[in-house]
């Protein structure tokens, strides 16, 4: 999952590790780990809630820049120079990113939970359930789609680009977009938090990590950064899965009320990925896009960034909140679901080609 220090120079291929390849068994233990300390330790999740600082819980965000600043050092920003070479899938991708995604996830999540799931589902919360499923398609994915470039012989020079240029856009384009769809939604916008998560979440790490990742190639060079990313990558994970413990510890009595809420709420994020997945591969195709490059891009269409959705949901609505729980829940079904994904465009690759006027 490391990235070359120059623009044009084609990233490593790793493997996906043991942990990443199981990281949805291993969100499911955090589920029973911290439902059965939220119940048992009731004092010790009070003492953490109350942790906060303009509505920002302190231990979370620890963990928080703990996920994300490792996987942004891996992004090269002098890759986008590289973007000019595969412009039909980067605009592919761009359009799917930012044009179809968000508001695919709006939609559905209005039909789905708003309405047909509704009697279902505790009616205060449903609001928040949408408003959590909104930040999730709100933001590109931008470490695991690497894994998932990898394991579908990508072109990494592509993959690298694309996502220096998505979370260059993010910096700009998150709050606005998030803003316009919670509004659409009726849902009251907190726009000095939401602006907060961004610096904080975004901006900060983003700066932070290019910092970090120049100071260690001018040490070292890429070896030097390879080791280092060897080192954080695990702690980025378990950081991930102890706020998970915290997430579920808060949530476990509403979970365990509604069993069927995480399954419900799963539903439009998996029609959301594979629509999107789909879309962007059949327009690939439409486009005369090589294959090395629609299927990276149908991919990176369909994931979400779910670390920087749940530190904004956090922050937004709070950590017992069902925005929160929604988030947790693409955390869930993420890494089974991409698998497929990439599944799909591997053994669809003769149909494909067979299509493609390049």
């Amino acid at each position: 999952m490391s990235t070359a220090p120059l623009a044009g120079a084609a990233p490593a291929r790793p493997a996906i590790s043991f942990f990443e390849r199981y990281l949805s068994l291993w969100v499911a233990l955090c589920i029973v780990v911290g439902i059965a300390l939220g119940h048992a330790l009731p004092g010790l999740f009070g003492a953490i809630a109350s942790a906060e600082v303009a509505r920002v819980n302190l231990p979370v965000a620890v963990l928080i820049w703990l996920m994300i600043v490792p996987m942004l050092l891996k992004i090269d920003f002098g890759a986008l120079g590289s973007v000019r070479q595969h412009w039909r899938g980067v605009g592919v991708t761009l359009f799917i990113n930012w044009a179809v995604k968000p508001f695919s996830m709006a939609l559905l999540g209005t039909m789905f939970i708003g309405w047909l799931f509704a009697p279902l589902l505790p009616a205060g919360e449903i609001s928040s359930y949408i408003a959590g499923l909104i930040l999730l398609a709100a933001a590109p994915c931008t470490a695991m789609v690497f894994v998932w470039s990898n394991l579908c012989d990508g072109e990494p020079n592509y993959t690298l680009s694309q996502v220096a240029l998505n979370d260059l856009i993010m910096v700009f384009a998150f709050a606005p977009l998030v803003g316009l769809l919670l509004g659409v939604a009726a849902i009251t916008v907190p726009w000095d938090t939401l602006l907060l998560s961004v610096v904080l979440y975004i901006v900060a790490p983003v700066i932070a990590a290019q910092l970090l990742r120049r100071r260690v190639l001018a040490a070292g060079g890429q070896p030097v950064l390879d080791r280092v990313l060897a080192r954080l990558g695990p702690i980025s994970l378990v950081a991930l899965l102890a706020t998970l413990i915290l997430l579920f510890g808060f949530q476990g009595e509403a979970i365990i009320a509604q069993p069927l809420v995480i399954a419900l709420l799963a539903v439009p994020i998996l029609i959301q990925v594979y629509f999107n997945a789909g879309l962007a591969y059949w327009l690939s195709r439409r486009f005369g896009v090589a294959w090395c490059v629609a299927a990276p891009a149908a991919l990176i269409g369909a994931s979400n960034f779910f670390e920087l959705a749940v530190a904004a949901a956090i922050s937004l609505f709070g950590l017992k909140s069902g925005a929160a729980l929604a988030t947790v829940v693409g955390v869930l079904v993420e890494v089974p679901v991409m698998l497929t994904v990439v599944a799909i465009v591997k053994r669809t690759r003769g149909w494909y080609e067979k299509g493609v006027t390049v």
